[in-house]
């Protein structure tokens, strides 16, 4: 906590001549003006080069012919006052040398100062005559903040005694049911067995005329979403089944999931991918279903809507719905059962780790640890599906993470601050109860003003690992996938069973520029202060070395990137 010296002493050179000396010292949250002085002819001070941290003001008006000559005129009372303050500023100047918060004490014009810009980038308007002043006042700001480190690495040392990586204890099956009854009656046990992606026949009972969609609740909460479904409405009448007089759709899941983690490049991958011809994704990128709207929740803080019901969801895989059923009835045709090779994905980065929903639908937690997680879901419907994960360091990421989603006052600075508050706020969860219940405990997760927890990447994976076998993952870097974006997709591909490409094909696909990359906004900022990273590294160093243990790769340690 830094503190605030603020000394005023003003000498009115009228007939009732006054001293006042206004001295306050306590928290400092913001530059407030002493109410003694009006802004003229001050001598300011700067330390660690924030304005009016330290403020020392010897202010003397006079009026007519009066000067200093006068001084040995006056009372002796009046001379006492001026030396005391004299000495007053002397021993605050004193006080902050003695104390080690000398390395930026800088004396201002008595007549002008200006403050400096917060961010560590440097501004439009410079030249490179003033990066190196620039680059001297900005790393002020981190050497000021080393000091706090002894007490940041504290509360690092209470989490890393407490974590535990204790395993779950599964939901059975019959308890789900009771939680999804709905979804268990529209998807069935058994899907059909020439196709690589989950799919079965549903009968239709709508009327020509009947809107398919009328009722979807991605069209009737986001009008973005509205140009998709009127290309989804054209397509659907000539895709329906028919038998004994009946209609039938062809309903689909996805074969693969891109289950995280947000701002690790499963944008770029998703893009990539996407271009590959056996490979067709739900209409919209990031339905969030499974983790989100399935519980009405579009933003959380917004409050819960009406949950999305699981046709909704289904609906986003027609037109790939669409592709299979014409190649399942060519096949029919020909007599042959030939397996359809096009598999369907979905790509919601949300999907691996959001569980803040829980609190609202499930009661019967234990100790603050929800009983049932997305992938306890999804594993009772599809056992056999694959699941990507891209991931990058999670100090990056946790900063690209603040820089996408901050919506204004970004700075090192304020990163800087936040870290510190979220690293305090997961402190005070850990004291009370278990890890997992610290990751997904709604109000933790909400309060932290920067998402510290998506970056605990073990515990989410362990927790995923507890349903499904490893050999249905497929783990990735960002860091590999931007240097050699071809041998990742090559693992993708493999990974996927997908058929080759074309060398035209190929090129594209790897060539392409990435994704989602940051907006030049942001990169103007610059990184993040050495020392928040170096907090970060310390907070998130023992969760890595999980991570590389569980995978057997060092390189997810992120010792080195």
């Amino acid at each position: 906590m830094r503190h605030c010296i603020n000394c005023c002493i003003q000498l009115l050179p009228d007939g009732a001549h006054k001293q006042q000396v206004n001295c306050q010292g306590g928290p400092h949250h913001g530059h407030q003006a002493c109410p003694t002085c009006k802004g003229e002819n001050k001598i300011l001070f700067r330390v660690d080069s924030k304005q009016m941290n330290l403020l020392a003001v010897l202010e003397v008006r006079t009026e007519g012919n009066e000067n200093w000559g006068g001084f040995l005129r006056f009372k002796k009372g009046k001379r006492c006052s001026l030396v005391f303050g004299l000495i007053i500023m002397t021993l605050v100047m004193a006080s902050y040398i003695l104390s080690g918060a000398h390395q930026e004490l800088l004396i201002s014009s008595p007549f002008h100062y200006g403050g400096f810009p917060s961010n560590p980038s440097l501004m439009d308007s410079e030249n490179p005559s003033d990066t190196k002043e620039h680059h001297h006042q900005s790393s002020v700001n981190n050497i000021s903040y080393v000091k706090d480190y002894p007490s940041i690495k504290l509360i690092i040392n209470s989490i890393t005694t407490r974590i535990e990586f204790t395993t779950r204890q599964l939901p059975d099956l019959e308890d789900l049911k009771k939680q999804e009854l709905h979804m268990f009656s529209v998807i069935p046990n058994k899907f059909l067995p020439n196709s690589k992606s989950p799919c079965w026949y549903e009968e239709f009972s709508g009327r020509n005329t009947t809107d398919p969609y009328l009722t979807n609740s991605y069209v009737l909460y986001s009008k973005r979403f509205r140009s998709t479904f009127d290309a989804l409405r054209k397509a659907f009448w000539g895709h329906l089944a028919h038998a004994h007089g009946k209609h039938f759709r062809l309903r689909c899941l996805p074969h693969f999931y891109i289950i995280g983690q947000p701002k690790c490049g499963t944008t770029d991958l998703y893009d990539r991918l996407r271009l590959h011809p056996e490979v067709k994704f739900s209409a919209i990128k990031e339905p969030h279903w499974w983790t989100r709207k399935r519980f009405g929740i579009v933003r959380l803080r917004d409050g819960l809507r009406d949950r999305y019901p699981v046709e909704d969801y289904l609906d986003l895989f027609d037109l790939a719905a669409h592709q299979i059923h014409q190649g399942l009835q060519a096949s029919s045709a020909k007599e042959q059962s030939k397996m359809n090779t096009i598999i369907i994905g979905e790509a919601s980065a949300s999907t691996m780790w959001d569980n803040n929903a829980w609190t609202f639908f499930y009661d019967n937690s234990t100790d603050g640890e929800p009983p049932f997680l997305t992938q306890d879901f999804i594993h009772a419907f599809q056992p056999n599906a694959k699941l990507i994960v891209m991931l990058r360091d999670p100090v990056e990421r946790l900063y690209s993470d603040y820089l996408y989603f901050a919506s204004s006052n970004k700075s090192a600075d304020d990163f800087h601050e936040k870290v510190t508050e979220a690293l305090q706020l997961f402190e005070n969860c850990m004291l009370d109860y278990s890890l997992r219940a610290c990751v997904y405990n709604n109000t933790l997760n909400n309060a932290m003003p920067v998402r510290l927890q998506v970056g605990l990447y073990a515990v989410y994976l362990l927790d995923w690992l507890s349903v499904f076998d490893k050999q249905q993952f497929l783990i990735l870097r960002l860091e590999d996938h931007a240097s050699n974006v071809k041998y990742t997709m090559h693992k993708v591909f493999q990974f996927l069973n997908l058929g080759p490409l074309s060398e035209k094909q190929e090129a594209l696909m790897t060539k392409s520029p990435a994704s989602n990359a940051r907006r030049p906004e942001d990169r103007n900022l610059g990184p993040m202060w050495p020392i928040t990273q170096k907090i970060l590294r310390d907070f998130y160093s023992p969760f890595n070395a999980r991570l590389a243990q569980v995978l057997a790769d060092e390189a997810f340690a992120w010792k080195t990137t």
